[in-house]
């Protein structure tokens, strides 16, 4: 089977050389001139030594850079689902979603200036009892409003891919209740910070904002939505392939494992994050998450119900 393999990925990408256990192909992500691509047949792994990226599935490699036909060789030689009608289905359903643009609170001041209010110390000590930092405050545009209707509270938009203002989470610092108070008359079905996120590299699925933060740059807060085919993250998701790794609040496990039935559905490559005793991320220090997310465990259609019976014990 694994020179069938072999044949397979020499026509998707192209010749290569042997060393050692391992076969080495030009990368088809950073086009590097040296063949720096390292495959290993026998344990499944890829990576490129210049570009750092890598998977521990060759399927991806097909299914991203081949056509049809080695698609279907390399399922029918690993028994693999055929996830290609689920995909067309989702795209002969796909609606055009309607873009979303909502104003700040008039009462808005960022955080990020240098000249702030007196007032703005009682937001400034709630971001900090939480561990962010200056820098965090900078990237993610934080601010507060003093009064008003969402007087009390730190603000933490979200721009789209045109950079245009789609939403906003408003929390509470001085125990006004409720804790959060979503932007009037907007929808929460967007993809949170777009701008900001790169699907090309590894993203993170979070439950809140604050979750978020902790978890880095390339991490998406779901906002306590229930994720399904026709939500424009999932698309976006699918489209490029995107592998996931997924790390939700301890009374947000069931959704989680939802969520990963349905990438594991169109074939995405999942990772679960164990937050241990944590009821949330953003209640881990940084250095802890980065390590929890080292050690994250590949799900897979073969080992999706384990996952199931492991959560329930």
């Amino acid at each position: 089977m694994q020179d069938k393999k072999l044949k397979i990925l020499t026509s998707v990408l192209g010749r290569y050389f042997s060393s050692s256990d391992e076969k080495l192909f030009h990368c088809p992500r950073c086009e590097h001139h040296k063949q720096k691509l390292s495959v290993n047949i026998e344990k499944n792994v890829f990576k490129c030594w210049v570009c750092d990226y890598k998977g521990k599935d060759l399927y991806r490699l097909v299914k991203r850079y081949g056509v049809y036909e080695q698609r279907r060789k390399w399922k029918e030689l690993t028994s693999t689902v055929d996830v290609e009608n689920s995909t067309a289905n989702l795209f002969d359903q796909r609606q055009e979603q309607e873009k979303q643009i909502i104003d700040m609170p008039r009462e808005f001041i960022s955080l990020a200036n240098k000249n702030l209010p007196p007032l703005s110390m009682y937001a400034l000590n709630y971001l900090h009892s939480r561990g962010l930092s200056k820098a965090d405050i900078i990237r993610w545009k934080i601010g507060f409003c003093p009064d008003g209707d969402y007087g009390g509270r730190v603000i933490i938009p979200s721009f789209d891919e045109d950079g245009d203002l789609n939403y906003f989470i408003a929390r509470s610092y001085d125990h006004t209740w409720p804790k959060y108070l979503n932007p009037k008359d907007a929808n929460k079905g967007i993809i949170f910070n777009e701008l900001f996120l790169d699907f090309d590299e590894d993203l993170i699925l979070v439950e809140g904002v604050f979750d978020a933060i902790v978890a880095g740059p390339n991490a998406v807060p779901i906002l306590g939505s229930t994720l399904r085919d026709e939500h424009p993250l999932i698309q976006k998701i699918i489209d490029n392939d995107t592998t996931i790794y997924i790390g939700m609040d301890h009374d947000a496990k069931k959704k989680e494992l939802d969520i990963i039935k349905l990438l594991l559905k169109y074939d995405i490559e999942v990772y679960k994050i164990d937050t241990g005793n944590h009821d949330d991320i953003g209640s881990m220090k940084i250095s802890e998450f980065r390590e929890r997310k080292q050690s994250s465990s590949l799900v897979t259609n073969d080992n999706y119900l384990y996952q199931v019976i492991q959560e329930f014990l």
